[in-house]
């Protein structure tokens, strides 16, 4: 079984190019299956074509009882359904036992964001007179000029950007590479931070944007601990006190502002038109608006 398991991760990262994050993610949800498989019939390790419909049943039944929430549950089972249908393409087994089993109804939650009001309050709360401030501007209002990921902001090097088209370029999911246009707000902080590094657009395109201690690349957790700290101020709580809030603010204030939803889909770069649709369920008041314009009964 773990020579099976590790043969899948890394098919996942070679051939799929997932990220380190969701291997390790695919890695955890399979690693509960296989210690409850050894729990359940020791023997079924012997052979994996012993796993069938009534064993994963069986998992989630185990899962439920242990009062796992719906989002963890269908991530778990999504991964297995990958799993087992990698090893089906590959003739490892002769029938896949996670066919037909029904992934649980998830509740789709409204994501926090900055109100629109409250943005200029956010990106004065650091202090630009220091080089930990400067930066801590610029990524915060990078974020909300493009609504990049956490993992493709750190990412960014000197040569991501086009100052000149006023474009970056990042690497999403599965690899997939998207251009986002940002303003001058962002491009200014940019300048001021290069400059107080002593480095500017001409510098080496090699090296990373944003830097902690060392001149290393900043980490995640460097850009979460932060920014949280900023959040929390305009926010009122630690709910919601992380970059991806930034992400949520730049798409529910484009469609606030009647961008094209598909539009956002590409520069947020979300595969599937559903991710997007969460934003619709922000601003009720917008939606009511738009039913009034358009719809002929609607007055």
């Amino acid at each position: 079984m773990d020579n099976i398991l590790n043969s899948f991760l890394q098919y996942l990262q070679k051939e799929l190019f997932y990220s380190k994050h969701t291997i390790s993610a695919y890695k955890n949800d399979l690693g509960v299956f296989a210690r409850f498989l050894g729990n359940y019939d020791s023997n079924i390790g012997k052979d994996i074509n012993n796993i069938d419909h009534n064993t994963i049943r069986h998992f989630l039944g185990r899962e439920f009882e242990l009062e796992r929430s719906s989002k963890t549950i269908a991530r778990r089972l999504a991964s297995l359904k990958s799993f087992f249908k990698y090893l089906k393409a590959f003739e490892l087994i002769k029938m896949d036992p996670t066919l037909n089993i029904k992934t649980p109804k998830v509740e789709k939650y409204i994501p926090d964001f900055v109100q629109l009001k409250k943005i200029n309050q956010l990106m004065n709360l650091p202090d630009v007179k220091t080089i930990k401030g400067a930066r801590d501007k610029t990524i915060l209002e990078i974020f909300y000029a493009t609504g990049i990921r956490l993992s493709e902001l750190v990412s960014l090097n000197i040569g991501s950007i086009d100052h000149r088209e006023n474009i970056l370029k990042v690497l999403g999911k599965g690899k997939k590479e998207r251009i986002i246009p940002f303003g001058m707000t962002a491009k200014s902080a940019m300048e001021d931070y290069l400059k107080m590094q002593g480095r500017s657009w001409e510098s080496n395109p090699g090296l990373p944007l944003f830097t902690s201690n060392g001149k290393k690349r900043i980490s995640k957790r460097t850009i979460q601990e932060r920014l949280s700290k900023y959040l929390q101020i305009v926010l009122g709580s630690r709910k919601g006190a992380s970059p991806h809030t930034l992400r949520h603010t730049f798409g529910t204030h484009l469609l606030d502002n009647d961008a094209d939803i598909r539009s956002i889909q590409e520069l947020l770069g979300h595969s599937s038109i559903s991710s997007t649709q969460i934003y619709t369920k922000v601003n009720p008041q917008k939606l009511k608006k738009i039913y009034n314009k358009a719809h002929p009964h609607a007055k």
